[in-house]
């Protein structure tokens, strides 16, 4: 009984210690390594790049995999980038699966030494989105990695195809759009003279039928798109009470 309350003992203060640990403020590195500290900023140094400063220590964001201070918990997506350009994802959804959204960060200093990210508030349409599994490496969102990684779950696989229609349909909404409003600019290019501006506004009709036609399907793609993203964190969230 004695060796039972010990054991008991040491597993709730094991527990606590971890508790404690991940309320701070930290570092990760590529190196899995962690550095902890009280303040972690982000900053801009002498020529305009950015640095992390964990309290007077500073890390080259390139060896930062994730950060975490009071505006949250952030991945480092440089690696992901077409250029390579520095840049954060701030995780939204935390669990088995976790998702992230990309954030901009202000050039400008919020408060004195204090730079922080500018329009946080979450959209899931019109920002860059990415997941990872625990603290393995970023990946981007698209269906063939997630459904991958999610494959032992039936009902996060059916929201991924649910998410793959959507998509499906808003590119070629788009693709329509576009061929719409092309339409209707050639027709009313050859309909008129191009260096007349006097033209008639009636025997143009069709052509702003056609633009108008074309909006309405750029919209249409939009919020088709916007309700298949939708279907990706409910299959995260799915997954992560599995």
């Amino acid at each position: 009984m004695k060796k039972l309350l010990i054991f008991v003992m040491a597993c709730y203060g094991l527990n606590a210690r971890s508790q404690e640990n991940e309320s701070k403020n930290f570092l990760y590195l590529y190196s899995d390594s962690t550095i902890y500290a009280q303040k972690i900023r982000l900053r801009p140094d002498f020529n305009g790049s950015w640095t992390l400063r964990a309290d007077s220590r500073r890390i080259p964001v390139q060896q930062v995999k994730f950060f975490n201070n009071e505006d949250g918990f952030f991945a480092n997506t440089k690696k992901l980038q077409f250029y390579g350009e520095t840049s954060f994802a701030e995780r939204i959804i935390s669990g088995k699966v976790n998702l992230y959204q990309e954030v901009v960060y202000n050039p400008i200093a919020f408060e004195a030494d204090y730079y922080r990210f500018k329009d946080r508030k979450y959209q899931s349409v019109g920002a860059k989105m990415y997941y990872n599994k625990g603290i393995s490496d970023m990946k981007k969102i698209n269906y063939k990695n997630l459904s991958l990684d999610m494959a032992d779950n039936a009902q996060s696989l059916d929201l991924l195809k649910s998410y793959r229609k959507s998509k499906r349909t808003g590119i070629i909404m788009y693709v329509a759009a576009g061929a719409a409003i092309v339409a209707g600019t050639i027709k009313i290019l050859t309909e008129n003279n191009v260096g007349d501006a006097n033209f008639s506004v009636n025997g143009n009709n069709s052509s702003f039928i056609l633009w108008g036609l074309g909006g309405g399907l750029v919209a249409g793609g939009y919020f088709i798109e916007k309700s298949g993203y939708r279907n990706i964190e409910r299959a995260i969230e799915t997954y992560n009470r599995k």
